[in-house]
């Protein structure tokens, strides 16, 4: 089931965050983030949609979307980000997560959809192509995390003509 984040709903959503940050160059933070902090985050952007899947009662991933740049000018376009619960990648999950979010995007009348790539990450790479994304270059050496850099690669989808 694709659904909108309820208050109780952000403690998995850290625990998920959480193994990315510790563990992974997929997401670039150093510190855990807090389910108040991110339960905060996501109320305070109401103008772009976050979504979780549930499975058996549990929130197995989550998609969001967000302030891709701050100036108003690009205020039609916004950075999307996914995440999935360890092991639960492959079975279709993170396509209909992201083809919820792309089509909320759509009816909320955004233009554009930009996703930065941590690489090398061939599935979610995959992922991105076959929801139609294009690469639009890529940043060698964007970050520094676990003892080396790491290229981002970023893919835009438009999403309204």
């Amino acid at each position: 089931m694709i659904r909108s984040p309820r208050a109780e709903d952000f403690p998995a959503i850290a625990t998920i965050t959480n193994h990315y940050i510790a563990t992974t160059a997929i997401h670039f933070g150093y510190e855990p983030v807090s389910a108040d902090s991110l339960r905060e985050h996501c109320l305070a952007s109401a103008r772009f949609p976050w979504l979780v899947a549930e499975e058996a009662g549990l929130v197995v991933g989550y998609a969001k979307a967000g302030t891709w740049r701050d100036r108003a000018a690009y205020q039609w376009t916004t950075e999307v980000g996914l995440y999935l619960e360890a092991g639960m990648q492959g079975r279709g999950i993170g396509t209909t997560l992201y083809t919820e979010l792309l089509a909320e995007l759509t009816r909320r009348d955004f233009r554009s959809a930009i996703a930065g790539i941590t690489l090398p990450n061939d599935a979610s790479l995959a992922l991105h192509r076959r929801l139609d994304f294009v690469s639009v270059g890529v940043v060698r050496e964007a970050g520094y995390k676990h003892g080396r850099w790491h290229d981002i690669e970023f893919m835009q989808k438009r999403l309204a003509s």
